[in-house]
């Protein structure tokens, strides 16, 4: 593939990364339900015209058919929007999928207010809630195309059934080329005293490291965490911080209720009561619109976070 900073879409890091691998595996699979255009496959198609199964406007029935090929060994990679993936085939990614304790790679595109004009109805709002409650899944979000390439990689050898939540469009640079990757173990991107941000994803990553310049001018050192793994949470690395800065501020694109902050406030709940605040979607359904007005219409903005650290500034105190 090419350097991987030259990319300026996140989908043909996705693609490239899963020709690469497939060129030495033949397990590796690619299932579509009529969204190549949107997802980005169709160069995996040409590379290989007998290992992309188009399945036509019936997402169930592709979680399906993917479960059934995992059980003969295949490793599917199964794409479309976050909305459908979660929500229109959740019976059968619970039972064929996990519950049959299959290989199944699923991807959600599209993460919460990214959908854009595709709307309220394609807006996937609810998907990490829906998926950190099945058991053993791994659920992912990368902030970046080098995290992208890389925890992608990590899936593949990893046994077991996934959800990727994957921004289309962008290609944010956060880490350094020599990074390395876990699935469940968060990065310290930026190191801080007084608060700690814990983000996942691309479109909150950027917001958070924004807050955390905000948070600088006003002489408050915030730590800026990269929690790519939603579940399984890295505990150890969030009750490092909690006694650290003892006030955390988590960020996603995705509704608070169930999400990656619920995760971090139940696991301090129990072991480190620590000042917990969190941004992200405030119990509501989408809407249609342009991104810069979405961020602003549910508050995911840097000027968002920064008023929940104060806040947590002040409640620790």
């Amino acid at each position: 593939m090419k350097e991987l900073s030259s990319y300026t879409d996140l989908r043909a890091i996705y693609t490239d990364t899963l020709i690469d691998i497939a060129k030495e595996d033949t397990r590796l699979l690619v299932l579509e339900a009529d969204l190549m255009s949107a997802t980005g496959t169709k160069p995996f198609l040409e590379a290989f015209p007998s290992r992309l199964i188009n399945v036509g406007v019936a997402e169930a029935n592709m979680v399906g058919i993917a479960s059934g090929l995992s059980s003969q060994g295949f490793i599917p990679f199964v794409n479309t929007f976050g909305c459908f993936a979660t929500r229109r085939a959740y019976d059968q990614f619970f039972l064929s999928a996990n519950y049959a304790k299959q290989n199944v790679k699923l991807v959600g595109t599209d993460p919460g207010v990214t959908a854009t004009y595709n709307g309220g109805t394609h807006m996937p709002f609810t998907d990490t809630a829906l998926t950190r409650v099945i058991p053993d899944l791994v659920v992912v979000e990368p902030c970046d195309g080098l995290s992208l390439h890389h925890i992608l990689k990590l899936l593949y050898t990893h046994q077991g059934s996934s959800y990727l939540r994957l921004q289309r469009k962008g290609n944010a640079t956060v880490h350094a080329p020599d990074q390395k990757f876990e699935l469940g173990k968060g990065i310290v991107v930026k190191d801080g005293s007084d608060v700690t941000l814990v983000a996942t994803g691309v479109l909150m990553m950027q917001q958070a490291l924004e807050a955390q310049r905000l948070l600088a001018k006003m002489n408050i050192s915030a730590a800026v965490i990269d929690m790519h793994t939603v579940k399984p949470l890295d505990k150890d690395l969030v009750l490092s911080y909690a006694k650290k800065t003892g006030a955390l501020v988590t960020c996603e694109n995705a509704q608070m209720i169930g999400g990656m902050g619920s995760g971090v406030a139940e696991f301090l709940s129990e072991t480190y009561p620590a000042v917990v605040r969190r941004v992200g979607v405030k119990d509501l359904f989408g809407e249609v619109g342009p991104l810069d007005y979405l961020i602003n219409r549910f508050e995911l903005t840097p000027k968002r976070i920064v008023d929940e650290a104060l806040v947590a500034l002040a409640l620790k105190k």
